[in-house]
């Protein structure tokens, strides 16, 4: 078991080292131009090659979709009950308590752990985390709802695409298909890649409250994903990967909304580097439960 555990985590934790690694050894990075790339072409295509792979009924990719809303809204509650017990101030800690590292994390260790099936359920999960964050993450850092973010979100133009394409059972040409498998293919890397370097970005703060949020992160990522699933009768590779998608630690984005809106970005920083560091002893024991 021990050794099966190794085999699905080290290609994630390598991926992410060797870009750490990149950044310590001071080679240029252009982060910005990389996250344009996974978020405007990459992120989609991988979005739509594996949605439209997923060889199962449209209505239980709705189902675990639909779960993983549920998910987002719980995480929403219980974080913002969590932060006015402690003082602590919502546009600046809900966001990090609600949105879990389903991408860069999420997707390669859903892929090592389940195969090509695994990888397309988290896939689900990952869009609609990404839909989510882009809209109601957006107005939890500025207080304001824009669905114009919405529109300029090409995640959400690829998740609707393949959902029509699923459920009209539309003909895919083939060198879409390949192209955009493609293209989705180079994603994962870019992804690892870039948590290594904005990892060595960022230096912890305040930190036993940084360890108390990144545990409270996980372990109620994994109480709700266990819940749900239970409620939602969610079994197989779809209740694995939806437990493990909740139970990632920070995003990276929340980091470079917290930038972006000046709200304290330091601290945010902090939460993602604990809550990643702290996953390598999380993850591990979460798989070996899970399989």
């Amino acid at each position: 078991m021990t050794s099966q555990i190794f085999t699905i985590i080290a290609p994630t934790f390598v991926c992410a080292f060797l870009g750490w690694l990149w950044f310590r050894l001071g080679r240029a990075y252009d982060q910005k131009m990389v996250t344009d790339v996974i978020a405007n072409i990459g992120g989609p295509c991988l979005v739509f090659s594996q949605l439209i792979s997923l060889e199962v009924d449209p209505s239980s990719m709705l189902e675990l979709m639909k779960a993983t809303l549920v998910a987002l809204l719980s995480f929403a509650v219980l974080g913002a009950l969590l932060l006015r017990l402690l003082g602590l101030p919502r546009h600046t800690f809900l966001s990090p308590l609600m949105f879990a590292n389903s991408g860069n994390m999420g997707l390669p260790l859903c892929l090592f752990a389940f195969g090509p099936e695994g990888l397309a359920y988290a896939t689900c999960v990952f869009a609609t985390v990404a839909i989510v964050h882009f809209t109601l993450g957006v107005w939890i850092w500025t207080n304001k709802i824009s669905l114009a973010t919405l529109f300029r979100t090409p995640l959400a133009y690829a998740a609707l695409l393949a959902v029509l394409v699923l459920t009209f059972e539309i003909r895919v040409p083939l060198w879409i298909r390949n192209t955009t498998d493609l293209l989705g293919h180079v994603t994962i890397p870019l992804m690892l890649l870039s948590l290594g370097v904005s990892i060595g970005l960022m230096a912890p703060k305040r930190l036993p409250r940084t360890l108390l949020l990144s545990f409270v992160r996980m372990g109620m990522g994994f109480s709700v994903g266990v819940a749900i699933t239970s409620f939602m009768e969610l079994d197989g590779v779809a209740r694995s990967v939806l437990i493990l998608q909740c139970t990632m630690p920070v995003a990276v984005f929340n980091y470079l909304f917290a930038q972006r809106y000046n709200r304290s970005p330091e601290e945010v920083g902090s939460l993602v580097v604990v809550s990643t560091l702290a996953s390598v002893i999380v993850i591990p024991t979460l798989l070996a439960w899970l399989i």
